[in-house]
């Protein structure tokens, strides 16, 4: 069914780019906000367009280097908006998939900050980005099997490469939520924080980020991100695809002469 072809979802609003709100915080970073909380911060389709045209113009713009992803106080996102999905208005976008990132994620870093409920396509929202920071009373799942669903937005596959593979798959077959205390023991949260500090703790560590240069870190985002699928082989040729121009970069020149200086290193992303 195409988006004109879509019912009418009652009571939706706000949905779209009222519902993803942006903040630009110093001169490189980039906070993202849910803001659907009739809804839970649940997608539907306009909601994660919106979300793909916030994640596009990030990607797109050369002075910002990290961006946060967050939702309210009470939720990060309850997953999917099964209202609109009755409509069959799906929070999926063209190019990135499940809300406007799941299926292709930027380049660049993205941090959650999460407070509240990360359930179902929440959760796998956090699996699409990098760096997860998280309020300690947060609640973390994906509870799809015990309704009888599927959980489709890259849990079942991404998550046992975060947590270990039995206790990936006890969160996937009985739907429990478990604690943010014990994800952050399993290591999936990078920093836990006190309720309401998420997004202070996600700018922290932002800032720490930044710190760094911004070709560097993205350059070794990528090769991360693809080292599950490299042997040592594949991986000392892949990774300087993504090296070699960082090497060549004015970006390389100013770290080591701001090292050799003893001073800040002044980054222009080039």
């Amino acid at each position: 069914m195409s988006t004109s072809e879509v019912p009418e979802v009652p009571n939706a609003a706000p949905t779209g780019p009222d519902a993803i709100r942006t903040e630009r915080v110093g001169e490189h970073l980039l906070v993202i906000r849910i803001d659907r909380p009739h809804r839970r911060n649940a997608f539907d389709g306009a909601t994660a367009r919106a979300m793909e045209a916030t994640i596009d113009a990030y990607e797109d713009d050369d002075s910002l280097f990290c961006a946060i992803i967050t939702g309210s106080d009470i939720v990060f996102s309850s997953g999917q908006d099964l209202i609109a999905a009755a409509y069959d208005d799906m929070g999926a976008s063209p190019k990135r998939g499940g809300f406007g990132i799941m299926g292709k994620p930027p380049t660049k870093p993205v941090i959650a900050a999460v407070e509240g409920h990360a359930l179902a396509g929440g959760l796998e929202l956090c699996l699409a980005c990098d760096l997860i920071v998280s309020s300690r009373t947060a609640t973390m799942g994906i509870p799809e099997a015990a309704r009888s669903l599927v959980a489709i937005g890259g849990g079942l596959f991404r998550l046992p490469k975060r947590i270990p593979y039995h206790l990936a798959m006890e969160l996937a077959l009985t739907g429990k939520a478990w604690s943010a205390e014990r994800m952050a023991e399993l290591g999936f949260v990078n920093k836990l924080t006190e309720p309401g500090e998420a997004l202070a703790g996600a700018i922290e560590l932002a800032d720490e980020i930044l710190a760094a240069g911004p070709l560097a870190v993205r350059a070794s985002k990528q090769i991360v991100q693809r080292a599950y699928d490299w042997d040592d082989g594949d991986g000392w040729k892949n990774q300087m695809e993504y090296a070699a121009p960082v090497m060549a970069s004015e970006d390389l020149k100013e770290g080591l002469a701001a090292f050799a200086e003893k001073r800040p290193a002044v980054w222009k992303g080039r």
